[in-house]
Parts: C-alpha cells; structure tokens; sequence
C-alpha cells in the first residue's frame, strides 16, 4: 500500500510552543482556582504523578480513568469538585496559555496542500490533556478540528508517547497500515518511535527535542521548509 496518511503531532510541531512559559502559565492558572482547597504545590505535585502513572500505563484503560484514579489516590480525598472546576478551567483559565504559543505558517500551507493532494491527516498528539485543550490549541495553530480525520485525547486514548501500543491504537482506529503512515513530530523519541512499526517519519528540527537515551534515525529530516517541500513533492493521491 502506497502512503496516503499524514500523522502530526501538535506541540512544536504544527503549533510553535515555549514550553517552559506554557507550563508556567499553566499551573500558575490551575493553582489559582484550586487554592481556596490545596496548596498549588501539592496540587501541582500531585498532578505530575497522576501524570507520571498515566503515561507508564500498560492496560487497555483510557488516560482519563488512570489519571483521575491515580489523583485521587495521591490526592487522599473525593477529587468531584476537582472534576467540576477542571471542566470550565479548559474553557476560561487554560485559553491565558496561548501566550505561550507561536505561529507556523508553512506547516499550515503544507496540511492545506496535503488535503487537496487527497492525504488523510491525523493529529497524533501526546494524549495527556482533555480534548477540549487539544482543540484549543489546533485553532490556535490555525486549524479546525474537522481539517483531521482523528485526534488523540486522553479522554479516548488508552497509551501514551513513548510506548508502542499508542501507535499502534491510532493505526487501529484510523484503519491505516503502517506503510500508508508518515508521522512528522519534533521529538526524537516520542515521535521517532513508531518507526519500531515500520511507520515513515519525519524529524521536524526547528523545534526540536532531543533524546540523549534515544537514537533512532528518522525516514527525513528537516526544518518547516524543507517539510512544506517534502508535502510539495509528495504525489495526489488518485
């Protein structure tokens, strides 16, 4: 089977991202509607194990269910007002992030050309967030949901990056081989690692992530450029 399916992933790749300003403004944000109940460094401390458990998850359960069984553990206590404000802090609080976001043009122009080329696009995101901050941050890179065929979230995906079976199930629920998949990221393991199912990668360097404990060498390599370019060569599909 011949390629016909763009896999991207979303933070420093189709969205320019500071990450360290983005965490930042994130736990500031989230410590502020919690503080009235938890100090924000135990909250904050208590969210990165949540995390921590949920991304070394094995079963088949979603990212949701692990990390909210694994808060409330940490937590010590009934976490449904945390549930409660959560839900309007990915509509209010989380929009003050965006500050810490960049503008891509070309990697909009390439998903643009890709389309009409007759590619399906997928948006193949670490799923650590709720969807709902997902499609936030797609618009803010200038896309609609609707542009993608699929879009990882934690409320759906069972694995994180990067294990093997996080891209095995985007392959499974995207009906896809791996033979008519590229996936193009900026992270030399998160990304890089579907090569391991004969996936074609493409290393994105302008934001690039660099993994001393990982060396997999990607199909192509390049900055935003040379990407649009390798979308530009690509053939339509008939």
């Amino acid at each position: 089977m011949c390629l016909n399916t763009v896999l991207f992933d979303l933070d420093g790749t189709l969205l320019p991202i500071d990450m360290d300003s983005f965490m930042s403004i994130y736990f500031g944000e989230m410590g502020k509607i919690f503080m009235d109940i938890v100090d924000p460094k135990e909250l904050i401390s208590n969210v990165w194990k949540a995390t921590e458990e949920m991304m070394n998850n094995n079963e088949q359960r979603t990212n949701e269910e692990v990390f909210m069984e694994a808060f409330e553990k940490h937590m010590g206590r009934d976490i449904s007002i945390f549930k409660e404000r959560l839900e309007s802090f990915y509509d209010e609080e989380f929009m003050k992030v965006k500050e810490a976001t960049g503008d891509a043009p070309l990697m909009r122009k390439a998903v643009n050309l890709l389309k009409d080329k007759g590619y399906d696009m997928v948006v193949a995101t670490n799923p650590l967030f709720p969807k709902k901050a997902i499609l936030h941050r797609i618009r803010w890179a200038g896309f609609e949901p609707n542009d993608f065929k699929y879009i990882t979230s934690y409320e759906e995906s069972c694995y994180c990056k990067p294990n093997i079976k996080f891209y095995e199930e985007v392959l499974k629920n995207i009906n896809k081989s791996p033979k008519e998949c590229i996936m193009v990221g900026n992270d030399e393991k998160e990304d890089l690692v579907a090569g391991k199912l004969g996936i074609k990668t493409f290393l994105i360097e302008d934001y690039i992530i660099k993994r001393k404990d990982y060396k997999v060498l990607p199909t192509h390599r390049g900055k935003y450029e040379d990407f649009y370019n390798f979308a530009y060569e690509l053939p339509e599909i008939s």
